[in-house]
């Protein structure tokens, strides 16, 4: 068995004002662990997001996504948010996920100008 897998997401193209999704990636088997990398160049944009979507199924059986959820507590109450993560200034960045899901789908989009501006997306699965 294959510890890691590397998957290409999004090869490094200009974003657009809308939000385009990835190449998904499904081959997960058992994979518990998903870091992914964003390698964006800021171009003219004010800034770019991505949203993460993890794969399920639904009672009658049909596939469906669930995106990442971000949890905000503040005085025994907690806040539950669908996530996105912004990126404002030209780098290469790291995100792990801890997954159980069957399949993950990653979009991008850009905020203002996208002139010069490149995303690509890739992730390693494995187990911890």
């Amino acid at each position: 068995m294959q510890d890691i897998m590397k998957h290409t997401v999004r090869s490094s193209v200009i974003l657009t004002n809308a939000y385009v999704a990835g190449t998904v990636i499904s081959d997960l088997g058992l994979k518990n662990q998903l870091i992914i990398i964003v390698d964006f160049t800021k171009g003219s944009l004010d800034s770019a997001s991505i949203k993460i979507e993890f794969g399920y199924y639904d009672l009658q059986g049909t596939p469906s996504y669930a995106q990442e959820t971000f949890e905000n507590v503040s005085g025994g109450v907690a806040t539950e948010t669908l996530g996105t993560h912004i990126f404002s200034a030209t780098g290469v960045y790291r995100i792990a996920i801890p997954l159980k899901d069957h399949s993950v789908k990653i979009s991008a989009i850009g905020t203002g100008t996208v002139t010069n501006s490149l995303m690509a997306i890739s992730a390693i699965s494995g187990v911890s």
